[in-house]
C-alpha cells in the first residue's frame, strides 16, 4: 500500500522548471484512480485549486458606530495574531473628516482601532460613502530571522514528493517554496517552530470545501507563520491562541482538501505588504526525494 502511495506521490515531484504542468485524472474499469502528465483515453485534465483562502470575515470586521451626525470607523480584530488593514472611503457626500488618502495600519491582535471618525456637513441630512476595505494576516514590518526547521513529524522515514517551485501545485505566491512529504494517515504531526496557534480547520472530511483541507497555522515571533495543511479530520489537537514549542502535538498527517494522496503540506508564509506569500525555508536535516515516475524515474 506504502509503495503505490511512493509512485502517486511521485508523480508530483518537484522539478526544474517552475512553469505549472499539466496533470490528468483518470479511472480504470475497478474505479482505481491515476494521475499522470500524459493524456490518455477517457482522462481529462485535473485542475488544481490553489485555495488556502482562510475565511476570516467573523474574526476581522470593519464596524461603524452612528450617534448624532457622527460615523465613528473601527476595524475589530479578534485573532491572535496582528492584521494589516487598508480603508479608503468612495462617493464621499456630506461628510467631513474623510481621510485624503488611503489608510493603511497594523491593527494588534485582540483589538479594536477607530481609523476614521466621519461628521455630516449638514445636520440633519444623512452622510453618504462607500467604504473599501482590504485586509491580510500578519505584519510586514520587521526582518525575518533565519531559522533551520526540525521534521515537522514523528516516525519515518518519509520522502518529499514536491518541493519548492514544484510544476503540480507549487506555483502560486503562497505556496511556492512548500514542501510535500508523502506520508501513511495518521501519522503524528508536530510544530517545527514554537509560536501562537492562530488558525484551525479540523472538521473537513475527503475534498470538501476547502482546498487547504483541515490545517493549522503558527505565527512565530518574528512575524513568519508555519502552516500545516491536509490534517486527518478530527485530529487537531490545539486551539487558537494556544502557545506550542518545538515538538508539540499539532494533528495526524491526512489527505484532505485538494490532495492526491496521503501527505503533509508545510509551507513558511509571511505579510510582505497587504499579502501573504511563501517564503524559502530549510529542515535542519536531509530528507530524500521521490523519483519522478512521469518522467520514467527509478
Amino acid at each position: 500500500m506504502f509503495t503505490r502511495l511512493l509512485f502517486l506521490c511521485g508523480l508530483f515531484m518537484v522539478a526544474t522548471s517552475a512553469v505549472a504542468m499539466t496533470i490528468y485524472k483518470s479511472k480504470d474499469a475497478y474505479g482505481v484512480v491515476s494521475y499522470s502528465d500524459r493524456p490518455s483515453k477517457g482522462a481529462h485534465v485535473f485542475v488544481f485549486r490553489d485555495g488556502m483562502v482562510e475565511h476570516l470575515e467573523r474574526q476581522v470586521r470593519l464596524i461603524i458606530m452612528k450617534k448624532n451626525g457622527v460615523h465613528s470607523v473601527y476595524v475589530r480584530n479578534d485573532l491572535y495574531a496582528p492584521v494589516e488593514v487598508e480603508l479608503s472611503f468612495a462617493g464621499v457626500k456630506n461628510a467631513s473628516g474623510v481621510p485624503g488618502g488611503t489608510i493603511r495600519r497594523v491593527i494588534p491582535l485582540r483589538s479594536s482601532v477607530r481609523l476614521a471618525r466621519l461628521t455630516a456637513t449638514k445636520g440633519g441630512r444623512p452622510l453618504a460613502y462607500v467604504p473599501k476595505f482590504k485586509y491580510s494576516l500578519g505584519d510586514p514590518s520587521g526582518p525575518t530571522v533565519g531559522y533551520r526547521y526540525p521534521l515537522p513529524w514523528r516516525g519515518g522515514p518519509f520522502r518529499i514528493s514536491q518541493g519548492a517551485n514544484g510544476p503540480y501545485s507549487h506555483f502560486g505566491p503562497k505556496s511556492r517554496y512548500a514542501i510535500d512529504i508523502a506520508m501513511p494517515e495518521g501519522t503524528p504531526i508536530i510544530a517545527a517552530r514554537g509560536g501562537v496557534v492562530v488558525k484551525t480547520e479540523n472538521r473537513q472530511s475527503g475534498r470538501g470545501t476547502d482546498a487547504s483541507g483541515n490545517f493549522v497555522r503558527v505565527l512565530h515571533d518574528d512575524g513568519t507563520m508555519g502552516v500545516y495543511l491536509h490534517l486527518k479530520k478530527g485530529s487537531v489537537c490545539v486551539r487558537e491562541g494556544q502557545r506550542v514549542t518545538v515538538g508539540s502535538a499539532l494533528a495526524l498527517s491526512g489527505n484532505t482538501g485538494n490532495s492526491t494522496g496521503p501527505h503533509l503540506h508545510f509551507v513558511v508564509q509571511r505579510n510582505t505588504g497587504l499579502g501573504l506569500v511563501s517564503i524559502p525555508y530549510q529542515f535542519n536535516q536531509p530528507v530524500g526525494a521521490l523519483p519522478n515516475f512521469a518522467l520514467g524515474g527509478k
